[in-house]
């Protein structure tokens, strides 16, 4: 091969590699509807949440719920965080609740406590909040709620996640849970 041509190889590889490298990356689900709307998800936020959570895909209804945990799946945890480069949990929660329901709540898990009417464990419902006593601190940790025993929130150690309230390693500072209701005038 001449120099001309590899030269003419080379720089083909190199302008193109970008755009074969972008196709390889996965796309995250975009969000459809307003908040506090239901929308049916898309049928690849509804394999994937379905076999995450162990449910039939048609269990998974809230493509807008799923279509927002997508986005923030595996976001690291990071103190007072609110964006992509690092969201704590009750920033997640927050977030959530405002964006997939429509709901505005307090930004700290410590006022986040003060807005939910408490529920047993096998009462619990899609979007309401769970929390946990972490480091002897009495509601210092909180989640959402999905189905089938699965919860979403901003672990410490791996991001954002949806791991089951009954992990072991989660359950034993499980603490409360319960539904919002009692968002002040203020806070909507």
């Amino acid at each position: 091969m001449s120099i001309y041509l590899r030269r003419s190889f080379y720089l083909f590889i190199l302008f193109l590699s970008p755009f074969i490298l972008s196709s390889c990356h996965s796309r995250k689900a975009a969000m459809r509807g307003q908040p506090g709307e239901v929308v049916n998800p898309s049928p690849d936020i509804a394999s994937k949440y379905s076999e995450i959570m162990e449910v039939d895909k048609g269990s998974i209804q809230n493509g807008r719920l799923y279509a927002f945990i997508d986005q923030w799946m595996g976001t690291p945890y990071k103190f007072g965080g609110l964006d992509k480069d690092g969201i704590d949990c009750s920033g997640l929660t927050f977030l959530l609740e405002q964006q997939v329901y429509g709901i505005t709540i307090p930004r700290m898990t410590s006022k986040q406590i003060s807005v939910i009417k408490r529920k047993y464990e096998d009462e619990l419902n899609e979007g309401d909040l769970v929390f946990f006593d972490f480091d002897g601190k009495q509601f210092s940790h909180v989640g959402v709620y999905l189905q089938n025993g699965y919860v979403v929130h901003a672990s410490s150690r791996r991001g954002v996640i949806i791991v089951k309230l009954r992990d072991p390693s989660l359950y034993k500072y499980f603490s409360r849970a319960g539904s919002i209701e009692n968002v002040p005038t203020s806070m909507n």
